[in-house]
This record gives structure tokens, sequence and C-alpha cells, in this order.
């Protein structure tokens, strides 16, 4: 019971702490003058990932390299699994041609990328890290340089200049509630590994990259309430790539991160390879460049079956 407790008030603080660390983030840029479509891309996306990235940091330091790469590969499964799944049986949403020419081959890209750096030695190492964020780093210029018109403004609405002294308290509450969420959410986690008697990286794909994907889930219920366009499937294809190539690159730098648990190699990352790769005959088939209810109800089954061959 005290795990579970820990595990939810970990998420909490860590959705809190994004939160705060966005708008402290947005509104810095905005002093600085930064052009609305260079924060959307870079400022934002790195904001939302943040609670990937601290929770994936920690585990890695902390001697839970299983939890860290669950955590990212979980979450990558989750994010189409799961929240597109639930966004779509909401309701359909047209899919933009930037889907198959930008968004998901580099979502491919960076997946293979990963694949061939980990599934072979079983270990990310610190040159591997620096060579995803170079690659990440080449996609953002890119995408800045060539494909404007793909990148949405997915910018908070509230997104006028802070005064700086709430600009400074959102920096610190969201660094403080990054940090405690990661430590409570890790301890709640390997404590619940133990007692379930199941390892750290099926608690890490199933529980804890479901509770990071949480922000993601709520911003599509959220736009779907509010009868505007659902968060587009762009944003959760670039959450993936920088899952992949910001949170797993940057971690690695850090600290070298050696698969412990071989199921990540033998079963977690194909679910990811194979979910990933799905969307593409998904959005074309029965009707061109959108996403209905019927392929919701495939993608949640594909899911759970994950969920289900993962736990048993």
């Amino acid at each position: 019971m005290q795990d579970l407790l820990f595990i939810i008030l970990g998420l909490t603080l860590l959705i809190f702490g994004g939160n705060w660390l966005l708008k402290a983030a947005v509104a810095l840029s905005l002093k600085l003058n930064i052009p609305k479509i260079v924060i959307g891309m870079t400022v934002v996306s790195f904001a939302t990932s943040a609670p990937e990235l601290i929770v994936s940091i920690k585990a890695a330091l902390d001697g839970s390299p299983d939890l860290a790469l669950g955590n990212v590969v979980g979450s990558n499964i989750a994010n189409l699994g799961l929240v597109l799944a639930i966004t779509v049986l909401l309701g359909s949403i047209n899919v933009r041609k930037s889907f198959y020419t930008t968004d998901w081959p580099v979502m491919m890209a960076a997946s293979l990328l990963f694949f061939g750096f980990i599934y072979f030695d079983g270990i990310l190492q610190q040159y591997e890290g620096i060579v995803m964020v170079v690659f990440l780093f080449a996609f953002l210029v890119y995408l800045l340089r060539f494909q404007k018109t793909a990148v949405v403004d997915e910018l908070p609405e509230d997104d006028i200049p802070l005064p700086l002294y709430k600009t400074v308290l959102f920096l610190g509450l969201g660094g403080v509630a990054l940090w405690g969420g990661s430590e409570l959410l890790i301890e709640g986690a390997k404590s619940m590994a133990s007692s379930f008697g199941v390892t750290e990286r099926v608690i890490g794909v199933t529980v804890v990259s479901v509770g990071t994907s949480i922000p993601e889930l709520a911003a599509s219920i959220i736009a779907i309430i509010k009868k505007e366009k659902a968060i587009s499937l762009g944003n959760l294809i670039g959450s993936n790539i920088f899952n992949l190539l910001a949170v797993l690159g940057i971690t690695s730098m850090i600290t070298p991160i050696q698969v412990i648990d071989q199921g990540l190699l033998s079963n977690d990352i194909f679910w990811m390879l194979g979910i990933s790769f799905l969307i593409l005959p998904l959005v074309f088939i029965p009707k061109g460049l959108r996403l209905g209810w019927r392929d919701g109800l495939i993608l949640i089954a594909v899911y759970i079956l994950f969920v289900y061959l993962t736990i048993k």
C-alpha cells in the first residue's frame, strides 16, 4: 500500500513539476524573444519530457538501469497503444501529410538506432548517447529550416510573459517537484517490484511508463472535451522521438545504461518497434490520412496484449 502511495505521490509531483517547468521555460523564452515556433519544438518538447528524463537519470544513477530503459520503452508503447488509442476512440483525427514525410520516418529511424545500439551488447554506451543527441539536434535543425509548416503551435494558451519573480518561482518549484517526484516514484517502483516478485523492468514498462504518459493523455482528453482538434498525432510521435533520443541519449551520456533483465531485449523492444510500425498502415487503411475508432480498438487490443504477456 505504501509503495502504491509513493508511486501516486511521485507521479503527481512529476506532473505538476513538469507543468511548472513548462510555464517558466515558455515565459523565459518569450522574454528572450525566441520565436514561438522554436519554443514549441525545443523548449516545450524538452519540458514535457522532463519527468521521463529525471526518472531515467535518477534510476540509472541509483543502479536501476532497467527502470530507466523500461520507463522510456514502455512510455513509447503507451503513447501509441494507450494515449493515441483513447484519443481516436473519443473522436477520429485527421493526420497531416508531414506524418509520412517527416514524423513517422524519424520515429522509426530513432527506434532502429536505439535497437542497433542496445540489442547486440545489452548496453547503451556514452558515445552512443552522444550520437543519439546529435541526431536529435540535426532533426530539430532540419524541422526549423525546411519543415516550419509541419510544426504546430503547441504552446499553452496562457503563453503571456510572466513577471520575473513568477518565472523564477515556477522554475524553482518545478525543479524541486521533479526531483522529489522522481525520488518517491523510484523508491515506490523498486519496493513494488520486490513485493510482487517481478523485475524492475516489468514495473518500468507498465506502471511507471503509464504514469509518465499521463500528461499526454490528459492533454488529449481536454482537447476533445473542448471540441478543439485532438492532440496531433505529430505531438505524440514527437514525444516518442524525444524519449528515445533526448531521454536515453542524455541519460547514457551521464552514465552507461546496462540491460539487466533480458526481457527488455527479447520482448519489450520488439513491441515498441511493432506498434511504431503499425501506425503507418492504420493511418492509410481504410481511409487515407485518418485515424478512427476501429484503429483505436486495434491499438488498445495490442496494448492490453503487451501488458498481459509482460506481466505473465
